[in-house]
């Protein structure tokens, strides 16, 4: 466990003392912020995967799909692997394609354990056995060991939820928190935190984006003859480069694209890096090169749908872990243009 912890990026003797000192400042601005003021901002649903706000009835249970095939064998360049359908979105034991890509997955990430109350689904299934992850959910690279234990407990005490109760894998999250003994949260905090950073979606400014339908929290371009661009407007349209490779087959190694509006860039480096006179520069907890600090994570090169979602839920009070007050008086001082803003440009950063 030592030399995994050391493989994943930890707090330098000069960081525990700069993170001494914004602890100390971060809580006098708590302090003088009191009461975090109603969020300026409203619900992203671009960011959650859907086109329409929810509706006050209950939600339509989705009719079950066809039995995924377990015989016609599948491939993706560049593996020596073959898997069958059933076999690649299997919840305990989901496809590896390219195993020489990442150090060996302990049981939990490899297989979860169906055996638990709730059982746990393997890890590897929605992060991918890189650690890349998908717009959907998070991308575990070049995080720290202490970080993702931390996340763990905080879905596991409930304090990570979400703002659309419609997004159910934060809700699978807080079962597993609770189902995972602390030696298996500490087994897939530190192999994810051995992984270093990896950016998965490339961002682009536009004022078009393919048009799209919602399909298990991403958006999937319209192929054939509903296949065509729309305005782009005030949201971030973020989709996989190849929708086969992605969806049918799960390759960890596809990237996603990220379109945002023309102009978001600029000023989401000013958001971020000054404070744009509003709120504090991200830089003074995330670091200079915003990839993280001691407990602080990284934000560079995160999928940007998955940051704006992190920000509205703070604002609204769904996200209220162990490091979020921290947080709070920033995020109520953005509206929803900042989120957006703020969330193309940390995307487009190297990690």
């Amino acid at each position: 466990m030592h030399r995994a912890r050391r493989a994943g990026r930890t707090a330098r003797a000069p960081e525990a003392v700069a993170m001494r000192t914004i602890l100390a400042a971060a809580v006098l601005l708590i302090a003088a912020a009191g009461a975090v003021a109603a969020t300026n901002a409203e619900e992203p649903l671009w960011a959650y995967g859907f086109t329409a706000a929810p509706s006050t009835g209950p939600s339509p249970v989705p009719p079950p799909g066809p039995r995924p095939d377990n015989k016609i064998l599948l491939h993706v360049d560049g593996s020596k692997q073959s898997f069958t359908r059933a076999q690649v979105i299997d919840f305990y034991g989901p496809a590896d394609w390219f195993p020489d890509d990442h150090p060996p997955m302990p049981e939990i990430v490899a297989y979860g354990r169906k055996t638990a109350a709730p059982p746990i689904m393997a890890c590897g299934l929605c992060h991918l056995p890189n650690g890349n992850g998908r717009p959907e959910n998070a991308n575990l690279t070049g995080l720290t060991y202490d970080y993702i234990v931390q996340q763990l407990l905080d879905f596991r005490n409930g304090s990570r939820q979400t703002s659309d109760k419609r997004k159910t894998n934060t809700a699978l999250m807080n079962a597993f928190g609770r189902s995972m003994t602390d030696a298996e949260v500490k087994a897939s905090a530190a192999y994810f935190a051995s992984i270093p950073a990896k950016q998965s979606t490339k961002v682009v400014e536009s004022d078009t984006a393919p048009k799209t339908l919602p399909s298990g929290g991403l958006f999937i371009p319209i192929k054939g003859n509903g296949a065509t661009t729309e305005p782009l407007g005030n949201r971030i349209v973020e989709v996989p480069m190849d929708e086969e490779q992605t969806e049918t087959l799960r390759n960890p190694r596809v990237r996603f694209i990220a379109y945002v509006p023309k102009g978001s860039l600029a000023k989401g480096e000013i958001l971020v890096r000054t404070g744009g006179a509003k709120v504090t520069p991200c830089t003074v907890c995330h670091g200079a090169d915003l990839r993280g600090l001691g407990p602080v994570p990284r934000l560079a090169g995160n999928s940007p749908s998955y940051l704006a979602r992190q920000l509205y839920d703070m604002q609204t009070g769904h996200r209220a872990g162990a490091w979020t007050p921290l947080m709070a008086p920033v995020v109520a001082g953005l509206n929803d243009a900042d989120v957006l803003a703020a969330a193309a440009y940390l995307g487009s950063l190297r990690p």
